[in-house]
């Protein structure tokens, strides 16, 4: 329940009285005419004694509301009519509107036979022609529950729009993301890549940060990887497509350039970093089986790492640098990370 309240105006209380004399009508008629136009909007009407809580008055609506006549609900009480924690906040309602001196707001829900209705009551204190406290409040009830009911379904309706929403534009990204992507290892092709690695340079020359770039290539396959064929070099590009993947962040980037040539871009960092990082992925390599028809198998890469702008200043300076450091790690018999020499300049 909630509860707002609104000062009554003596200025309408004068009005009232300077209408009444106008009419030539007593109050007396000017109550009867108002509780006759109410009948036709729908709205609930009672008068209450806020001391016992019985009810003097009710329209026909509002006896229907509790299954009764309008006869049978004087002298009623909340209590024989709905269930104790109902009665309770309806009794602290029209206490509370004892206390004001203007209008009071309050919503209110009920559960008849098993079906919730929610109101909107406007309550009235009943000012005494003798000037004592008042004891009557005079409330208007709205029914709310169709448009609560109505209001819900948007609401509802326009968080499965916003979902809906989400799940096509989450899959039209995954659509064209998968466009650029490579079938076996799940990692990008070479002309997505090729587009992030030019971003990720003018980036790099602009805010004056560092990034490195690192060439990888598959050594020779073992003698089990040749007699197993296609099907167990596609097991590797597999295994080594998830390796890429998890040793790269969000921000990353890593690519298949051909049949056995891969590249990883690394937003940020610098060479000694990259080349920790890398060495980590040699191990895990090296370390990692493969599986296939019953049959276990290896595979290792040979890398090299560069960084811009510590051994290059331009894209094609930075991709030769890391191409001439993964041939000296090949040379070097595979299995191996080489840095790209660092350039001194001298003024």
């Amino acid at each position: 329940m909630t509860d707002t309240a609104t000062p009554l105006s003596t200025a309408r209380a004068a009005e009232a009285d300077a209408l009444a004399a106008g009419l030539a009508a007593d109050d007396g008629m000017l109550a009867a005419l108002l509780l006759e136009m109410l009948e036709p909007i729908e709205t609930f009407v009672a008068v209450k004694d806020a001391s016992s809580g019985a009810y003097l008055h009710t329209n026909a609506r509002m006896a229907t509301l509790f299954g009764r006549t309008p006869e049978s609900m004087r002298g009623a009480i909340d209590a024989e009519l709905m269930a104790a924690p109902q009665a309770q906040a309806l009794r602290t309602a029209d206490q509370a509107a004892l206390a004001q001196t203007g209008v009071v707001l309050s919503e209110h829900r009920f559960e008849q036979a098993g079906r919730k209705r929610d109101f909107r009551v406007t309550r009235l204190a009943v000012p005494r022609s003798d000037g004592t406290a008042p004891r009557h409040v005079i409330s208007l009830w709205v029914e709310r529950t169709e448009t609560h009911q109505r209001e819900a379904q948007l609401k509802t309706a326009l968080v499965q729009l916003e979902q809906q929403q989400l799940a096509t534009e989450q899959m039209r990204r995954e659509v064209q993301d998968g466009a650029f992507r490579d079938g076996a290892t799940g990692l990008y092709q070479r002309p997505h890549f090729d587009d992030q690695l030019r971003r990720e340079v003018d980036l790099s020359s602009r805010e004056h940060r560092e990034f490195a770039l690192v060439m990888i290539a598959l050594d020779a396959p073992v003698d089990a990887v040749r007699a197993h064929g296609d099907e167990a070099r596609t097991r590797v590009l597999e295994a080594l497509g998830r390796l890429l993947r998890s040793n790269t962040r969000a921000m990353d980037a890593s690519c298949r350039l051909d049949e056995d040539r891969f590249s990883i871009l690394l937003s940020g960092v610098g060479l000694a970093t990259a080349h920790a990082r890398m060495e980590g992925l040699r191990r895990q390599c090296a370390t990692q089986i493969v599986v296939l028809g019953g049959n276990d198998f290896g595979f290792t890469v040979s890398m090299g790492v560069a960084s811009f702008p510590h051994t290059a200043h331009t894209q094609e300076e930075l991709t030769r640098a890391a191409d001439q450091a993964l041939a000296e790690a090949q040379k070097r018999g595979g299995n191996h990370v080489t840095l790209a020499s660092i350039r001194f300049e001298l003024e």
